[in-house]
C-alpha cells in the first residue's frame, strides 16, 4: 500500500506543475481532461461506464464538463485537489486491495503521460521495490495488454529476468526496465525506452497490433 499514496501525490504535483492546458500522451486530452478522468473514476458511481457500454457517452459528457470548468487556474487546482484527497467513501477504490491493484500502474502511467508529452523528459530513478511492484503488476495483465498482437511477446528486463506475455510460433523480445515495459504495453510505444528484437515479419506484426490504453 505504501507506494500508492506517494504515487497519487506525485501525479497531483505533476499535474499542477504542468498546468490545465498542457498536453498529455492521452490522445486529445490536456491535463485538465486527465485530472477530470482521475476524479471521475474515483468519485462517480457510474464511472465504469466510461470504458464502454451505454453509460460511456454520459460519462464522457461529465468528464468534458469538469474539464471545461478547470480551464482557469483556480478551477484546475480545485479539481486536482479533489483527486489528491483520494476516492469517495462509496467508491470501490476506497477499499485497500482494490486501490492497490488498480491505482499502482494507473498513477505511474498517467504521471508519465504528463512528463513525457514534451521532448525534455528523462526517465525517473525508481525505488527498487517500486520497480518490482510495477513488474509484478505488468506480468499479471500482460496477456491483456498484448492480446491484439498476432505475434508472441517476451518481456525482458536488463537483469535477464524474462516473462512470456503471449505465446506464438514467432515472437518479439521487448527489453527494458519494468517501468518502460509497462509504458510500452500500455500503448505509449514511442515514448518507452525499450529495444525490440525479432524477425522483420514479427516486428511488423507487433507494430501493426492495436495499442492498449
Amino acid at each position: 500500500m505504501r507506494f500508492v499514496p506517494p504515487s497519487r501525490e506525485m501525479l497531483a504535483e505533476t499535474l499542477l506543475a504542468a498546468g490545465p492546458s498542457a498536453e498529455t500522451l492521452c490522445d486529445g486530452w490536456e491535463c485538465r481532461h486527465l485530472a477530470a478522468h482521475l476524479v471521475l473514476r474515483e468519485h462517480h458511481p457510474l464511472a465504469a461506464g466510461i470504458a464502454g457500454g451505454p453509460l460511456e457517452k454520459p460519462m464522457q459528457r461529465l468528464l468534458h464538463k469538469w474539464a471545461d470548468e478547470a480551464r482557469s487556474i483556480p478551477g484546475y487546482r480545485r479539481l486536482v485537489a479533489r483527486f489528491a484527497a483520494g476516492p469517495s467513501s462509496f467508491s470501490p477504490f476506497a477499499i485497500g486491495p482494490v486501490e492497490r491493484a488498480a491505482n499502482l500502474t494507473e498513477f505511474f502511467v498517467h504521471t508519465e503521460d504528463v512528463r513525457r508529452a514534451h521532448d525534455t523528459w528523462a526517465p525517473r530513478v525508481l525505488d527498487r521495490e517500486y520497480s518490482e511492484r510495477l513488474w509484478s503488476a505488468l506480468t499479471r495483465v500482460s496477456s491483456l495488454l498484448f492480446r491484439g498482437a498476432d505475434v508472441g511477446v517476451i518481456l525482458v528486463r536488463p537483469d535477464g529476468k524474462r516473462y512470456v506475455a503471449k505465446k506464438a510460433a514467432t515472437s518479439v523480445a521487448i527489453t527494458g526496465e519494468p517501468a518502460e515495459l509497462l509504458m510500452f504495453g500500455s500503448g505509449r510505444r514511442s515514448h518507452a525506452l525499450v529495444t525490440l528484437e525479432g524477425a522483420d515479419d514479427a516486428l511488423a506484426l507487433l507494430a501493426e497490433a492495436p495499442a492498449s490504453h
